[in-house]
């Protein structure tokens, strides 16, 4: 666990050295838990959004998207319930001053229980090889069972206490299980308190004549309120979805975890509208489809496991998470929700007009049922960074830091690189980037030795560098070099843009996906 810290650490360093994050107002010493995506980051975070945003509206005839206002009318936060039921239970060590959510910090000791029977069967497949069975072995070991029984134990007074919005009970089983504060190590714990996450501020210009509202901690509300625009105007038929992109932002008290949980973040919402009685077979089908997009990444299908609720929202009757192994752990990075009706149901109430679909199958008018699937871009792009981050030692006794991104998502898909400055090689390698720069992000670099710029390119993860040479000037070919196995292949000039199109095309992602 220490060594993934480690790394941890080094890919945050890595991500401001090389323009991909930056800490917000750096030079006034920074603003807690804020973000600015640096000249490679804000390309890659633009790739991620465009694989999302295609994969939901370009391939699917019923998705639709939409760009709604961070703005809306404060009811509308008392119909999602925001207002009285957006809130997380926060404990505070009174020895480091440290505040914490009482429920991570139950579902962190819960993993400890996991990783200690995970070690126990890793232990005892190495020592009996083929002949080991797992599901006997985690039925019969003593040890396993010991550590399963305390899980459940925990797990079973924990679930019980969120869904009944016991807060003493939260309290009681840190108190039980002696949980101590990571910074102090003391089990000095004040009471549980809910703290409601909502930014607000005021909207008109006279104290008499302004109104409160709120910075939208979600952009879902923005899909619901504009239900009825969206299907009268496009003619949308059930079951039909609307996709948004957009900014979101919570006052998160135990913000951590670099830009894993922020207080101005990003997400990727799409909200798919489905006859009553057909949206479990709906989530399913979504939980699916959203898997094989996170698995055509080509991470590895071990990177990523679903999570089910413990306890749902007042609103859902099915809700799973798909989590992705980050350096300190398993982690969401995606939700799927089944939300029914409570939405639109709650925004009939709150406004007094309808909002229903006139079903011409059959015959009636109803409210739709929602399959809601919500993925936060930051953590997809910390994600993507972790398991693109990569230090090899090479054969020649050097190392290199690799960001092994999937060449659809590099911020820079091409570098062309003339071996010297001189010989008319940098203007033959600027020609190339400018018939090619229409068709993918190429960067120019003529500074410093050939082999420290392909490091320099290997670093921000572009898949492909191009070095211009003198035999380029006498046949038109050029020498292409590939990031991760750093093999090199002499092409012509001619077929450069075709080969790297068809290598860092969006579409090999949509095929896998």
């Amino acid at each position: 666990m220490a060594q993934q810290e480690d790394v941890f650490k080094k890919l945050i360093s890595h991500c401001k050295e090389y323009g991909f994050v930056f800490p917000s107002s750096e030079i006034y010493d920074g603003l807690g838990a804020v973000y600015d995506y640096g000249q490679n980051g804000v390309e890659l975070k633009n790739n991620i959004k465009k694989y999302w945003w295609d994969s939901m509206v370009l391939l699917n005839e019923n998705v639709v998207g939409i760009d709604s206002a961070i703005f809306m009318h404060p009811t509308i936060w008392k119909a999602s319930g925001h207002v009285d039921a957006f809130n997380d239970p926060l404990i505070d060590n009174k020895d480091s001053k440290k505040r914490y959510r009482a429920d991570v910090l139950i579902e962190e000791l819960l993993a400890k229980y996991d990783e200690k029977i995970e070690k126990e069967i890793e232990k005892a497949a190495k020592k009996f090889g083929e002949t080991f069975d797992e599901t006997k072995f985690r039925g019969t070991n003593p040890r396993v069972l010991e550590n399963q029984e305390k899980r459940d134990e925990i797990h079973n007074r924990f679930v019980k206490a969120l869904n009944d919005g016991d807060l003493e009970e939260l309290r009681q089983i840190i108190i039980d299980y002696e949980v101590v504060c990571p910074v102090s190590g003391t089990r000095n714990w004040t009471e549980v308190r809910q703290f409601n996450l909502m930014f607000s501020t005021e909207m008109g210009s006279t104290a008499d004549g302004s109104m409160k509202v709120y910075l939208r901690p979600e952009t879902a509300q923005g899909i619901f309120v504009n239900f009825l625009n969206v299907q009268k105007t496009g003619r949308m038929k059930i079951p039909f979805g609307i996709a948004q992109i957009g900014k979101a932002f919570r006052n998160e008290i135990v913000a951590r975890q670099f830009i894993f949980r922020m207080r101005e973040f990003e997400q990727m919402e799409m909200q798919f509208f489905v006859r009553p009685g057909e949206e479990l077979e709906w989530f399913a089908r979504w939980k699916e489809i959203r898997m094989k997009w996170h698995q055509a990444l080509g991470f590895g299908k071990n990177k990523y496991r679903f999570h089910d609720h413990d306890k749902l929202a007042h609103y859902a009757n099915a809700a799973t998470d798909i989590e992705f192994e980050m350096p300190f752990g398993f982690k969401e990075v995606e939700g799927i929700h089944s939300r029914t009706d409570f939405d639109l149901g709650s925004h009939e109430k709150y406004s007094g007009k309808k909002i229903q679909y006139f079903d011409p199958e059959l015959n009636k008018s109803y409210i739709p049922y929602v399959i809601e699937t919500s993925i936060g871009v930051d953590r997809m792009f910390l994600s993507i960074m972790s398991a693109s981050y990569c230090e090899e030692q090479l054969e020649d006794g050097e190392s290199r830091v690799v960001l092994k991104l999937p060449p659809a998502l590099a911020p820079v898909k091409l570098a062309v690189l003339p071996l010297v400055k001189k010989d008319g090689l940098p203007e033959k390698a600027r020609e190339i980037i400018d018939a090619l720069k229409f068709d993918f992000k190429c960067m120019y670099d003529e500074k410093d030795s050939i082999g420290k710029r392909y490091r320099r390119q290997d670093a921000i993860g572009t898949p492909y560098c191009v070095t211009v040479d003198h035999q380029t000037r006498e046949d038109r070919t050029v020498t292409i070099r590939h990031r991760d196995s750093m093999a090199q292949e002499r092409v012509s000039i001619d077929d450069l843009s075709k080969i790297i199109i068809g290598r860092v095309s969006m579409k090999n992602l949509f095929k896998e996906s």
